[in-house]
């Protein structure tokens, strides 16, 4: 072990500037390669911001790291906008209901408000989306939030928000990262606070009303004869959500009491993610009981959704790529298209195609970003600026925006994805299905029918600590080596030297990203993750039935995992 990470580790564990608590966590330690992986480096931003597992050590989510990284914004802030507009404008903050969100976000807002910076301090925990909405409501310099979205109970993480609602991307994050590591010394972070500028706020309400302008359908007997059951799975989507769902004229809404408690150990799932059938294996359980028509449940900041339609064989999920296909059809179908400006799609590039096909039947624009909703509120700052300057090359307007990973927003309200909004229109096209005897699933196989079957998956495979991280950085090198894995023939977009994006709006910033494209349009995208030790492989395949595209699936997989000795 490198004498500077014992260095590190020795320094915490015997300065006085660090707690007791931290402290006698760290004289606990004994085995070196967590003492190795606690300080080997300092957490850094990645397509969710900062995030790690929480405990003491420079790569741990813990009291001074979100300090420093707090301190560092406010330092990054006073320089770029100036003491008075700091002083007047502010930052807001928020949290979700894990273990310490509560405690890292009044950290933070004693650090700004100490540093002379006004505070927006959400008084409960809320979702992340009305985070963003905050900050524009506001009018805010900038934003915070503590989450980890639906990563397991151990980590926790700190996402920044600029002056548009928009998580910072590429360029301003790496502005940022350059002052946070420019603090050489984190005993130099001030802890007090100044209590007379931080305003305790409740955007609730009005977030909700925002929401509500987004709806698509008036049919309010169809509303009422949905049966629907929620569960926010221990986090913030409870009291948004259903006041977003009465208010819209949804009657027979139940909850799945058990997981309505905010609890950041997330005691009845496995792991509090949306996208893993366990974590609605409650409120399917309770569906059957009560014959209900549709499930949802909310990660724990509530940016992300997952469904489960009734069927006559039982509730059957639907995968991220598939909602989204939905929503875009609903959301467009039920859009005054020939009023619209330059209507624009926004998906990433680890998105299935078949929601953009559904676009431009609609005379849609279609853009792709890089992976990571931050990219696509990024696009929608672009639009809207270029709208105030009056640029035509540029002047496109926002309706729709997703990615696969479970991620809706329709609507500017906000600009990261909103399971609020999401959670609505998702209901509201499941009413309109079943006034029309039919069922979600039926309406995505007629989607299917008429755009072609696709057939999208994704493989995850974690490998931890620092030997795991040098693994994942071996095979994207092996694979850029050695060319394509695949016996068909291929295309390779390789992200890493900067793809051109679509006219006006330049390249895409570089990414660690390879995509094979198969002649017939079907593809499969390698990526590391941004805030987790794992990479991923999406894939999607485009054939004429399902039978067909699964068995050409199973192939494609084959090869890439053997390619990388993968299991």
């Amino acid at each position: 072990m490198s004498k500077n990470y014992l260095d590190a580790f020795n320094e915490w564990k015997t300065a006085s500037f660090f707690d007791e608590e931290t402290r006698t966590e760290l004289s606990s330690l004994t085995d070196e390669k967590e003492i190795e992986d606690r300080f080997y480096c300092d957490l850094e931003f990645g397509t969710g911001g900062l995030r790690g597992v929480m405990g003491a050590g420079t790569n741990r989510m813990n009291k001074y790291t979100v300090g420093k990284a707090t301190y560092g914004l406010g330092l990054y802030l006073l320089d770029t906008f100036g003491k008075d507009v700091c002083h007047e404008k502010g930052v807001c903050i928020g949290c979700d209901t894990r273990n310490n969100s509560r405690y890292f976000a009044k950290i933070s807002a004693d650090i700004l408000s100490g540093m002379g910076i006004k505070v927006y301090l959400h008084s409960e925990a809320r979702p992340t989306p009305m985070l963003s909405f905050s900050v524009k409501h506001v009018g805010a310099l900038a934003g915070i939030v503590l989450t980890a979205s639906h990563n397991p109970k151990e980590y926790n993480g700190y996402k920044v928000y600029d002056e548009y609602g928009c998580q910072l991307t590429t360029e301003p994050a790496k502005k940022l990262l350059s002052v946070i590591n420019g603090i050489s010394d984190i005993k130099t972070v001030p802890f007090d606070g100044n209590d007379s500028l931080v305003e305790i706020v409740d955007h609730t309400n009005v977030f909700v009303d925002e929401v509500l302008t987004q709806s698509r359908l008036s049919d309010t007997d169809a509303k009422k004869n949905l049966h629907i059951v929620y569960t926010p799975l221990h986090g913030t989507g409870r009291v948004p959500v259903l006041k977003a769902l009465q208010k819209g004229g949804f009657a027979h809404v139940d909850t799945v009491e058990l997981q309505c408690t905010e609890d950041g150990n997330f005691p009845t799932v496995v792991s509090p993610n949306p996208e893993d059938r366990r974590a609605l294996t409650l409120g399917i359980e309770q569906a059957e009981k009560c014959g209900a028509d549709l499930v949802f449940g909310t990660d724990p900041d509530c940016d992300r959704v997952g469904i489960a339609v009734k069927t006559n064989d039982g509730y059957e999920l639907m995968t991220g790529n598939q909602v989204g296909a939905l929503l875009v059809d609903y959301v467009l179908s039920n859009t005054d298209m020939s009023s619209v400006k330059k209507a624009a799609v926004i998906k990433t590039v680890v998105t299935s195609e078949l929601g953009a096909e559904i676009a431009r039947s609609y005379g849609a624009n279609i853009f792709t970003t890089l992976t990571g909703f931050k990219f696509i509120g990024e696009k929608i700052t672009q639009f809207e600026k270029a709208k105030a300057q009056g640029n035509e090359l540029c002047g496109y307007t926002y309706l729709f925006g997703y990615e696969e990973s479970y991620g809706y927003l329709c609507g500017t309200h906000a600009q990261d994805k909103d399971a609020v909004v999401s959670s609505m229109l998702i209901c509201e096209l499941c009413a309109l299905c079943k006034s029309q005897g039919k069922t979600l699933i039926d309406k995505m196989n007629e989607l299917y029918k008429k755009y072609g079957y696709y057939k999208d998956a994704l493989d995850s495979f974690t490998l931890k600590g620092k030997d795991g991280l040098r693994q994942i950085k071996s095979m994207m090198i092996q694979l850029r080596n050695e060319g394509s894995p695949f016996s068909e023939k291929t295309s390779v977009q390789d992200f890493s030297t900067g793809i051109a994006a679509e006219e006006g709006f330049g390249t895409l910033p570089k990414s660690d990203v390879l995509k094979y494209i198969f002649d017939d349009g079907s593809w499969v995208a390698i990526r590391p993750s941004g805030t987790e030790p794992k990479i991923k492989i999406y894939y999607s395949i485009k054939e004429a039935d399902r039978n067909k595209a699964e068995e050409r699936l199973e192939k494609v997989k084959t090869e890439i995992k053997t390619k990388l000795s993968l299991e």
